[in-house]
């Protein structure tokens, strides 16, 4: 897993003062996605894990001014600290997942001990009924035809998937 901090935003709100949102990018088994998030929710995950595992130190709370110089020090400093939980943990807690919106397959003991990120979710909800058996990079129906020879081996696979009755016994 590869997670990146790329920009962040300012947000005005007439309910409350206005705040800063850091867009976070995850890379994971090759599919990226975004997910927003203010520092008080970084804040929020800091102190669940620490609960759980060895965390590193995370950019101070209280920021004196808010200009664009310290922000994007900020932003390096959530960065650094999101790549250094992956780094330091060979099994990542179920509540950093959830805080990346990252599906993950059941739990290992390790990571059960954590919690969850949404206390009031229901601990089987989060896992998945079945584990994936083929994966394609890419539709095998939508490639280019390289050369007037067929691909023997995407053919066969997908004639034993779709038509296994068909096969010599």
């Amino acid at each position: 897993m590869e997670v990146y901090i790329p920009s962040f935003r300012y947000e005005e709100s007439d309910l409350e003062r206005g705040y800063t949102v850091f867009k976070i990018e995850v890379l994971m088994n090759g599919r990226k996605h975004f997910v927003e998030k203010r520092y008080s929710e970084f804040h929020a995950l800091h102190k669940k894990l620490k609960k759980c595992i060895k965390t590193p130190e995370i950019p101070s709370k209280h920021v004196r001014n808010w200009v664009p110089k310290v922000l994007e020090q900020r932003r390096q400093g959530l960065e650094t600290y999101l790549q250094a939980v992956i780094l330091e943990n060979e099994e990542l807690p179920k509540l950093f997942l959830d805080f990346l919106n990252v599906r993950h397959l059941p739990s290992l003991p390790k990571a059960e001990s954590c919690g969850s990120f949404d206390e009031t979710e229901s601990e089987g909800s989060s896992k998945l009924s079945h584990q994936p058996v083929l994966l394609f990079l890419r539709d095998p129906y939508v490639l280019p035809a390289a050369s007037d020879f067929p691909n023997v081996v995407i053919e066969g696979v997908l004639h034993g998937i779709f038509y296994p009755h068909l096969q010599p016994r």
